[in-house]
Formats: structure tokens, C-alpha cells, sequence
């Protein structure tokens, strides 16, 4: 089955075009991705009127170069799937709207995807099949932990109460003085830093359950940063190595605790981690070696797949055609469609 994919959730505008058969690894034919990173840069965050009309601007030219790429033209194509949410609603529409668009004109099935799923499941585009495991989402929007039994078999342990793990970040390092998006940015001045200079918070840690917190997180950075340069509120010369690596460590004391609890909870010896922020190396690293403590097997995305893409949205797709499903042309987005429901 050849499937052509749009995502267009927040600012990237990405199209692949994805090959597979049931129960074989998936082939990703051409996976094309536009990004408006450095547009919002200078507001410090995503606007959703320079989003939306830069995607309208560079949709058509990526789906052409992805069928170019993909050495297929578009009545090869079997079915088209789009992002339908989370997101920003007017983002959201473009692909949407387009990928419905195409599948009308061309007589072919439409797939309406939710973004979340297409993270939870990029572990695996190269396996084709999705084993019994614990997830975790981590990203911008997102903290959400689930115990999954296979594709479309959700159950929601866990999430955050108030900023994601990559909000946090986004937020901390504009208090340092970093650019937009901060998770690099943090990561990168982390690395000659001493994680345990400062002793930030790790929020519910001792709590049941298995929700997160990152706000308070948040608040005692600024707090630091009051006490120790009040005429500022900025890092002292040298401080912002120490600083970073202290807030990074705390985040991932929080989300290495909180997932391996959750494993053991529903009896899984999978984690697979997903989602912007599992880009970072440190945190990478620290599962890797609390995976191996236990005798878990951890399942990572590969880079390309870990921040917004559509090779992830096109494969949860797939999963979803093979079982001959199909979307109508004239269901909704949801700018707040979950992934489970409550």
C-alpha cells in the first residue's frame, strides 16, 4: 500500500509518502518537513496566523517534491491521511483540508489521524508491528504516559497537570536569556554544567499516581534567579552551565521515576519513549541505563521521526488502512482531540 500523509498540527508543514505491507517493516519513500522555526523565533513562540499562512504558502510544493521523491505520481497513491489534532485549529485545516482534498479528487480513502498517536507509534516505523509496551509522549505539549496492548488499544496513565516537559523548557530558557525553541538550547549549555549545582524540585515524585508537574519546576528557577542577581533576574557570570543542568537533571529525574513505576504498574518490559524532547541525549541516556538496571527493552524513535513530522503520521495510517478503516470527508479537526478518552 503506497500513503501519502500531511502534518500541519502546529509549525511545520511536513508530507511523506510511505510504503508497507501487514506485519513488515514500513519504507518511508520521502519525507519532506518545512520549518518556521526561525519566523517565530523572534516572538519567542509559535503565532498561529504566521503558522497557518506559511503553510498554505509551502504545502503544494512539498506534496509535488514528495511524490518526485517518492519516484510516484499521485493517482499511485492508495490512501491520503492528515493530522485532524491536537493542534492549532488553524493549522490543523490546511492539511487537513488538502489531504481530503486529494483523496476526493483521486476517488481514494481518507484517513483522519490524531498527532499523538502518530509520536506514540514512531518507535516502531522500522519493526511495522507495535508490540505490548509502556509509552512515553514527551514534547511540547505534551507528557502523557500509556500502557499500550497494540495499535488503537490506549490506556492512560498518566499526564501532566500543567506545563509539558518541553514547555517547561521552552519557558526556563527564555528566563535564561536562550532563544526559542529552548529545549536545545538548555541541552546545549547543560553540557559543561554540574547537574547538582542547584537542588531544583522533582514535583510529585512521592505522590500515587502517575501524573506529572513541572510548574513548580518553573517557579523555582525564576525564584533562583530573584535570590541570587536581584537587579536582574539573571544568571551570574558562569551560572547558566550549572543552571541548565540542574533544571535538566530535575526533569529527568521526574520522567525516568515516573515511566519505570508505571512499567512495573501494568507489568510491561517495553518503554518506549517518543516525542520532541526524547531528542535530548541526557534523557536518552538516562533511560538507556535505568532500562538496563531493570532488563527492560527501550524502543526509540530515530531523530527524523522524534519532532513533528508526517513519516510518523503516515505510518499510525497505515496500521489503520491495513484494517480497511477510513475517515469521512467531512469529519471536523478537533484543535483538543485526545488520544484516549476520559
Amino acid at each position: 500500500m503506497l500513503l501519502l500523509a500531511i502534518e500541519s498540527s502546529c509549525d511545520e508543514t511536513a508530507v511523506a509518502v510511505m510504503s508497507g505491507e501487514p506485519g513488515r517493516p514500513a519504507r518511508i519513500l520521502a519525507s519532506e518537513i518545512s520549518s518556521q522555526i526561525e519566523l517565530h523565533r523572534v516572538y519567542g513562540g509559535v503565532v498561529p496566523e504566521i503558522a497557518s499562512r506559511n503553510h498554505s504558502l509551502h504545502l503544494r510544493p512539498l506534496v509535488e517534491q514528495a511524490l518526485k521523491h517518492a519516484g510516484v505520481a499521485i493517482h499511485e497513491i492508495d490512501a491520503f491521511a492528515a493530522t485532524s489534532g491536537p493542534g492549532l485549529a488553524s493549522s490543523l485545516l490546511i492539511g487537513a483540508t488538502a489531504a481530503k482534498a486529494m483523496a476526493a479528487a483521486t476517488g481514494k480513502p481518507f484517513l483522519a489521524v490524531n498527532h499523538l498517536e502518530g509520536h506514540l507509534l514512531s518507535p516502531f516505523v522500522d519493526r511495522g508491528v507495535v508490540p505490548e509496551h509502556l509509552a512515553l509522549i514527551v514534547s511540547g505539549g505534551h507528557t502523557l504516559l500509556l500502557d499500550v496492548a497494540g495499535p488503537g488499544r490506549y490506556r492512560k496513565l498518566g499526564s501532566t497537570r500543567d506545563d509539558a516537559a518541553g514547555e517547561a523548557f521552552d519557558k526556563v530558557a527564555k528566563m535564561l536569556g536562550l532563544p526559542y525553541p529552548g529545549g536545545p538550547e538548555i541541552e546545549k549549555a547543560a553540557l559543561g554544567g554540574n547537574p547538582e549545582a542547584f537542588a531544583f524540585p522533582r514535583s510529585m515524585m512521592k505522590e500515587p499516581g502517575f501524573d506529572f508537574s513541572f510548574s513548580g519546576l518553573k517557579t523555582a528557577v525564576l525564584y533562583t534567579l530573584s535570590e541570587r542577581n536581584p537587579e536582574t533576574g539573571t544568571p551570574l557570570p558562569g551560572e547558566l552551565p550549572d543552571l541548565c543542568a540542574s533544571f535538566q537533571q530535575a526533569v529527568i529525574d521526574v520522567l525516568v521515576t515516573k515511566t519505570l513505576r508505571a512499567a512495573r504498574h501494568a507489568g510491561r518490559r517495553t518503554i518506549a519513549l517518543s516525542g520532541g524532547v526524547s531528542l535530548n541525549k541526557a534523557l536518552r541516556a538516562a533511560f538507556e541505563a535505568a532500562c538496563q538496571r531493570e532488563g527492560l527493552t527501550l524502543a526509540t524513535a530515530t531523530p527524523g521521526l522524534c519532532t513533528d513530522n508526517a513519516a510518523m503520521i503516515a505510518f499510525a495510517a497505515l496500521l489503520r488502512a491495513f484494517e480497511g478503516q477510513s475517515s469521512p470527508l467531512d469529519g471536523d479537526i478537533d484543535p483538543n482531540l485526545p488520544l484516549v478518552s476520559a
